[in-house]
């Protein structure tokens, strides 16, 4: 009998799989009876052996051959795993596009056999696994954490707790990165309770020195001790020079942060020639890393600054930019090729759904014209609709110009400077016959704008309320403050915005009051999102000024106010949050009228 699939190859080889001696006897018996897949799973397993032993270049021969007997006996199966476990080896060596490229090749085939066995589910998970420690590799750590999660809910439904024991590990490896220590803990004391529940001496190792790396983090040196130092043996009897190196690594860097210095240099030391042995980039990286800051730690600043020089060489031929671009590409093409055969398969389907419907091509055409005409007439539609409201625009920026350029205010204008000229005030009325000629242009250029900085029109209104100061013989005291976390050149709003605003205080708040008059406009940062703008004048009320206007012979209509806040709807609709206007009355302490404040809250992006 020659047991066909990875599963039966495993069950009837369990207990002789862990003796090298009897792998390369059963090797050499499946060569001998050509028995493709015995031997295959063999020198896969020799090779599983020799990558825990650090013994990389042996360990990537052996996985090659294997897989070269897989193709020969066309088992999937077979393939899927010997190319995982390439992966596993070049990743183990930093060689990170080698490492991807076999993950990517595992898992594309994995996916496409259609009635998978639970040992293509199980690559399947290999490979997502592999996958997210290369994104680790590249920080992603997020994108690293939703593969490994991906293969955790993959690996609960199979109850393979090794599977779950690796994930929960890897996971909280990215959320150490990410600095979640709390995350990182309980994920590691999971992996380390599936490696109990199936007696993995090497998971238990693996765990124990990452909750150590934590303790360390959070300045627990002692309880990082107490883990690592029974580790230190049974590392070494493992021979995995992956891990090795690492648990000494950490062990200096506990007695570094208890003043043990001279243990501490040895423990590194250690580890970095182990590192450096058996070419583990990373973990001389590591070493160098924890030398300088051993060397810092007492002072010794000139011998820190080498072994940071030397850390960043390592880390230079780490993360090699050929690498990354690798990866990245690779990464590419493969979502690329999954989405041309999803794109295969749809193209199939719409092609059976064309067949069964080419009895009802005239409905087809039917349907396909009132759709066309519906469409059409929902566009024209939409066009008048914008077209209107281009139009609406228009008029409303048209009514704010009229509003602001009324025949009274320019007549009331000019017939005050005339009499400054009638009173030989020249100095008076060339002074003001410049403002006025300002505040013209300035209202000329604005009406053309549909938005003005803050700061441009606060200069305007403060040139309008100069020249209405003139009929009121300059009583007024108007005043604009605006708070220091304010900027005016940045905030912006519709223009001629304010001015209808200071316009109706004037007319019907302080023409009829009698003694001191006042308007302050105050510009205040209300919060994120809005700026503030207070105009409070001390005028009759909107009430008196209700009657005065009701009793006046001449009857003057201000629909300034009404455009200008259509104005600010309009203009509002282009940022996040709405504007608002709010209309305030004023009183003493004995209750009586004592002027009006309007608020205008205006956003801001």
């Amino acid at each position: 009998m020659q047991p066909k699939t990875y599963l039966s190859l495993d069950e009837e080889l369990k207990a002789e799989k862990h003796d090298t001696t009897f792998l390369r006897y059963f090797a050499n018996l499946c060569k001998t009876e050509k028995y493709l897949e015995g031997e295959s799973y063999a020198l896969d397993q020799l090779g599983a052996k020799y990558r825990n032993f650090s013994k990389f270049k042996k360990a990537a021969d052996l996985h090659q051959e294997a897989l070269r007997l897989a193709e020969e006996a066309n088992n999937v199966e077979l393939k899927v795993r010997t190319l995982n476990m390439l992966g596993v080896v070049y990743r183990r060596t930093d060689a990170i596009k080698t490492a991807l490229d076999y993950n990517q090749q595992a898992l594309e085939l994995a996916e496409q056999v259609e009635n998978p066995s639970t040992h293509i589910k199980r690559s399947i998970n290999v490979s997502l696994n592999c996958i997210g420690l290369l994104y680790q590799t590249l920080e992603q750590y997020d994108l690293a954490i939703m593969q490994f999660k991906r293969a955790l809910k993959l690996e609960e439904e199979l109850g393979n707790k090794l599977g779950l024991a690796i994930n929960h590990q890897n996971i909280g490896v990215c959320l150490e990165h990410k600095g979640d220590l709390e995350g990182a803990l309980e994920n590691y004391r999971k992996s380390l309770a599936y490696n109990e529940d199936i007696n993995s001496d090497y998971g238990r190792i693996i765990c124990k020195n990452s909750l150590a790396q934590v303790y360390l983090k959070q300045d627990m040196p002692y309880a990082a001790l107490v883990l690592l130092e029974p580790l230190h043996e049974p590392s070494k009897t493992i021979g995995d020079y992956y891990i090795t190196p690492r648990i000494f690594i950490n062990t200096g860097w506990a007695h570094t942060e208890l003043g043990n210095y001279n243990k501490a240099h040895k423990f590194v030391l250690d580890g970095l020639e182990m590192s450096q042995t058996h070419n583990i980039p990373s973990n001389v990286l590591y070493a160098y890393q924890k030398l300088a800051y051993f060397e810092q730690t007492r002072g010794n600043y000139k011998a820190a600054y080498e072994h940071y020089k030397k850390a960043d060489e390592y880390n230079k031929q780490i993360s090699s930019a050929t690498n990354f671009r690798y990866m990245n590409d690779v990464i590419v093409k493969y979502e690329a090729d999954k989405k041309s055969n999803q794109i295969s398969v749809l193209a199939k389907e719409n092609e059976i759904v064309r067949l069964r419907l080419r009895k009802n091509q005239t409905t087809l055409l039917v349907s396909a014209l009132i759709i066309g005409l519906i469409s059409s007439i929902l566009y024209i539609l939409y066009r008048q609709y914008q077209s209107k409201n281009e139009k609406r625009v228009l008029t409303l920026e048209q009514n704010m110009l009229r509003s602001q350029m009324n025949p009274h205010f320019l007549f009331n204008s000019l017939n005050s400077i005339k009499l400054y000229i009638i009173n030989n005030e020249q100095k008076n009325a060339v002074h003001y016959l410049n403002k006025f000629s300002k505040l013209v242009r300035k209202i000329l250029e604005a009406s053309s704008l549909k938005e003005i900085t803050l700061a441009e029109e606060l200069e305007t209104v403060e040139l309008y309320m100069n020249i209405e100061n003139i009929r009121f013989s300059n009583e007024i005291d108007f005043k604009i403050e605006v708070d220091e976390g304010v900027n005016v050149d940045n905030v912006k709003v519709p223009s001629l915005a304010l001015q209808p605003f200071l316009e109706n205080s004037l007319w019907h708040g302080l023409s009829p009051k009698e003694g001191k008059k006042m308007i302050h406009l105050n510009v205040k940062k209300k919060n994120g999102s809005h700026v503030s703008i207070e105009i409070i004048d001390n005028g009759v009320g909107r009430e008196a000024a209700h009657a005065n206007k009701v009793n006046r012979v001449l009857k003057r209509k201000s629909v300034g106010i009404r455009i200008t806040k259509e104005r600010l709807a309009n203009f509002s609709k282009d940022y996040q949050n709405s504007f608002d206007v709010d209309i305030v009355d004023l009183f003493d302490k004995d209750g009586s009228p004592a002027g009006t404040k309007v608020i205008l809250d205006i956003p801001v992006i």
